[in-house]
């Protein structure tokens, strides 16, 4: 194994070790579905979604484990605002998650564990925290006793001393550190039998329970949002190691997104990004890029410049590929260099900023190649270049065969064809000035004319 990850837990890079060689084994905290995905949703599942690929790539089995919460007090609260059971608005925010997941070609989990699903599980963990002392029981709530974790604190690295857990209600809790497993039945809320009264589960303890039941007791990686750190990773590791559990070996967390200006993009401000939105005025690939071509510890702030930006970026590896595909059929490829610096970016806490970097710079030496006639040479930048494509997911040709570039390409190129229609015509009868005109109105607009033996062809810059 070569992938090095940036670890939470001890704040460095290492080469990640794995629990049994070849395989690898993900947990990753999916959405509480409460309210329809924003983009900011969708930077998790393509960071996350580029790990995974990446092992596959490299020849790993992965079980890939991405859970719901389907049952949360977020969920209860909106769904008694729309006036319909918690399950039906759950059950609907699911299905738009998963909508937004497949339009970026987001691969799918191995296993997609529900909380509502799982509650024998979650309810057998608390017995068990309860048996060896580490959780007590407490006017019908369940609490995990903080300071029966002597670790408390190594994932956040915050002083246990000075925090609070976030529940409304400290009267119960022996510790005001002490956090909720079970919470007992309130009127008109769903619940569930337990061997401590009608309730439902805690926010922390479904993911301990649902990790295990398909990882097992320790596994690889478990990976979500910075926003998740503290309180809820920092409480899954505790009530974890408290039940004896050797649960994660590396925590890889990714940055988030902010709101034009760098507020940060939330649905209580009024400033989210619907993917609905987002995918009305942007094609799906260039979705994609935009949300994955920065480093996954990173934030990105979102903006039209910024989609602008990877619109424009993504069109040109496109148009590449697309010209170079109709050049080489038939053509025996050399073979180019680049994929061992790729590899290399991506095996380096997965630097896709470095791995881009690389693909561009075939990208330019295919485009010399093209305008030169090497087709052997251009025939391997071009397998080069999808090769690296693929694992990205932004291969123009097997990703995203109905959007070429971009679901705009047909328009841009029909345009572009007409003024280059026009500008022979000008030069057929000795019109240099407006031949020149239009060759300049293309250039500023980034479009690149080439004067080849079949004819001319424009790419971007």
């Amino acid at each position: 194994m070569t992938l090095r990850l940036y670890d939470t837990r001890t704040r460095t890079v290492g080469e990640l070790q794995l629990q049994r060689p070849g395989h690898v084994g993900v947990y990753v905290c999916g959405p509480t579905v409460q309210a329809a995905p924003h983009v900011g949703h969708l930077r998790s599942a393509v960071a996350v979604d580029v790990l995974h690929r990446w092992l596959l790539a490299t020849g790993h089995r992965v079980t890939f484990v991405r859970n719901v919460t389907d049952v949360d007090d977020k969920i209860i609260h909106d769904a008694g605002h729309n006036d319909e059971p918690y399950w039906a608005l759950a059950t609907r925010m699911t299905n738009a998650f998963t909508r937004a997941y497949d339009a970026l070609h987001v691969l799918p989990p191995t296993v997609e564990p529900r909380v509502t699903g799982h509650l024998p599980q979650i309810v057998v963990l608390i017995e068990h925290l309860i048996d060896n002392g580490t959780a007590y029981e407490s006017g019908g709530d369940v609490y995990l006793s903080v300071k029966a974790v002597p670790s408390y604190g190594e994932i956040s690295h915050q002083d246990p001393t000075k925090l609070k857990q976030g529940e409304a209600d400290d009267s119960l809790k022996r510790d005001p550190l002490d956090f909720a497993l079970w919470k007992a039945a309130k009127p008109g809320e769903p619940q569930w039998a337990s061997p401590w009264g009608p309730g439902r589960p805690g926010w922390h303890i479904e993911c301990s329970a649902m990790a295990v039941e398909y990882l097992g007791t320790s596994f690889d990686i478990h990976a979500g949002g910075l926003d998740l750190v503290f309180p809820h990773h920092e409480n899954e590791n505790a009530q974890s190691t408290a039940a004896g559990h050797g649960f994660a070996t590396t925590w890889v967390h990714h940055g988030l997104v902010t709101a034009e200006g760098g507020e940060k993009m939330s649905k209580s401000l009024g400033n989210s990004v619907l993917v609905t939105e987002a995918l009305s005025t942007v094609p799906a690939p260039v979705l994609r890029y935009a949300l994955g071509a920065a480093h996954y510890r990173s934030t990105i702030e979102w903006s039209d410049q910024a989609v602008a930006d990877a619109a424009a970026a993504y069109d040109r590896i496109a148009t590449f590929v697309r010209n170079a595909t109709e050049l080489t059929v038939g053509i025996e490829p050399v073979e180019q260099p680049g994929w061992e610096d790729f590899a290399a970016a991506l095996d380096d806490d997965l630097g896709v900023p470095q791995a881009l970097a690389v693909v561009h710079n075939a990208v330019r030496r295919g485009n010399t190649q093209l305008a030169d006639r090497e087709l052997p040479g251009l025939a391997g930048t071009l397998a080069l270049v999808r090769r690296m494509l693929g694992v990205l997911c932004l291969d123009p040709i097997s990703d995203w065969p109905s959007s070429g570039s971009s679901e705009l390409t047909p328009v841009v190129d029909a345009l572009v064809r007409l003024l280059v229609e026009t500008r022979a015509q000008a030069r057929e009868r000795k019109d240099w000035t407006q031949a020149d005109a239009l060759r300049d109105r293309l250039t500023e607009a980034g479009i690149v004319l080439e004067d080849t033996a079949e004819g001319v062809r424009w790419r971007l810059t």
